[in-house]
């Protein structure tokens, strides 16, 4: 038996690590069970034990262009319980001889290390990392080893902040120099990657209905999540021993380099959505999936991967491009509402961080500017001219635009951008022209 213990009982996990563990016991000798820990006093988990730890997941999306539907009972859940109620169990975990990883999502905050979270205050007064400091130094004491940890926080080398965060509190509570010494020699922190989109439990009554008659029944716990599912995870010690890579639900792969899959998957998939959004806004599409068949937005979508962004991820044009092919059928998913107003929210930060890095590759080699990351940029700054009183985002950039100021004196906007956007010769012309005609409602694409 593989033991996993798991902080956090949300869609997410259950739809994505739990998925992976519970597909890994179908047709092996080795079973994993894995034991949910409440991270947070809020919430119940109830529901868990009415339905005996078991739930269903949906997968909705397309595969080869054709939309599909599967159910999926998930039984990997062995126990799920409240630390704050029941801290005696949640202590009983750390001392389990076969638990072998530790898995993770208490939100990108939840990764934090705070100064007043004092060693004998209780579960539910401490972080996450202090709480998790206090499970290890249980496990340390009782001479057992140590374990895998594969945090999913959204948050850069999530693994070594967690492991920033445990050494934080060794020495904020004056704790052996033993037990420092053996978290950093026996316990594994692997940075990870996740990509799965999660829509969760229906809701809206119509779906919830049709769900439920997939299901055959109702489940409280029914989580609905998008066919397509990666995790990479960092190669650390044997732990090729307890995780198994491939398809299993969700598509595993071991890597010496985690950058790699993140720098993958922020210019592929968030670059090419933050490329179209303010596009398919100004043109009045409501969703990624309207952008999407619509024949011209789906070419502007492809051209801009094909051309502009794929070619500067990595020397690994083929394996990119098949990434690049399974965004798009993701954007195309007519069972995900992915509405364009949502997805909008802080937008200009989103391409200083997923798009202005692929602009800047390309002129680095070309000597020009990108032509649809050109045309994508002009919409976002059309739209926040128009609509500023509309649009979530810092207040100090949203003041820029309704102040009136001109598009040179945006695009030198240092504090916005990270740098002067207008030093690319040539971009700052082609953003007048174009914003100039997306006024006067010229369509670009």
């Amino acid at each position: 038996m593989i033991k996993i213990v798991q902080f956090g009982e949300g869609n997410f996990l259950r739809a994505f690590a739990d998925a992976y563990f519970d597909s890994l016991n179908y047709g092996v000798t080795e079973k994993y069970a894995v034991h949910v820990v409440k991270p947070i006093p809020d919430g119940s988990i109830e529901k868990f034990a009415a339905q005996n730890n078991r739930y269903h997941i949906i997968l909705r999306g397309t595969e080869n262009g054709v939309p599909v539907e599967k159910v999926r009972e998930i039984r990997s859940l062995e126990s799920v319980i409240s630390p704050f109620d029941n801290p005696d169990a949640y202590y009983a975990l750390a001392k389990e001889r076969e638990l072998k990883i530790i898995v993770s999502n208490t939100t990108e905050s939840g990764i934090r290390f705070c100064e007043s979270d004092a060693v004998d205050a209780p579960l539910e007064r401490i972080s996450f990392p202090a709480k998790l400091t206090k499970f290890l130094y249980e496990r340390f004491k009782a001479g057992l080893p140590g374990v895998y940890l594969l945090p999913v926080e959204l948050i850069e080398n999530n693994a070594d902040e967690l492991r920033r965060c445990v050494d934080s509190y060794i020495s904020l509570w004056n704790l052996p120099e033993k037990f420092r010494k053996w978290n950093e020699s026996e316990n594994m922190y692997c940075n990870t990657l996740v990509d799965r989109i999660v829509s969760g439990y229906p809701r809206d009554t119509e779906t919830k209905t049709h769900i439920e008659e997939l299901i055959g029944g109702q489940d409280a716990l029914m989580s609905v999540c998008e066919p397509f599912g990666f995790w990479a995870i960092e190669n650390k010690g044997d732990i090729a021993n307890y995780i198994q890579t491939g398809f299993h639900n969700v598509e595993v792969v071991l890597t010496d380099d985690i950058g790699y899959y993140k720098k993958r998957k922020v210019r592929v998939l968030n670059g090419s959505h933050t490329n179209l959004v303010a596009v398919g806004l100004m043109l009045g599409k409501e969703t990624v999936y309207d952008c999407m068949i619509d024949e011209r937005l789906a070419t502007f979508v492809d051209e801009t991967l094909q051309n502009e962004i794929i070619p500067f991820v990595s020397d690994n044009i083929s394996e990119t491009t098949v990434y690049g092919e399974s965004v798009k059928e993701r954007f195309l998913n007519p069972y995900l509402n992915h509405r364009l107003e949502s997805i909008a929210l802080n937008s200009l930060s989103k391409w200083r961080a997923r798009v202005l890095p692929s602009f800047k590759d390309y002129y680095a080699k070309y000597g020009k500017i990108p032509n649809c990351l050109t045309i994508g940029f002009s919409y976002l700054v059309a739209m926040y001219y128009e609509r500023y009183s509309e649009l979530k985002d810092e207040s100090r950039f949203l003041e820029l635009f309704s102040a009136g100021k001109s598009i040179k004196e945006i695009m030198s906007e240092v504090e916005i951008w990270g740098e002067d956007l207008t030093q690319y010769t040539g971009f700052e012309e082609a953003v007048k022209g174009n914003v100039a005609k997306i006024i006067r409602r010229e369509n670009l694409i």
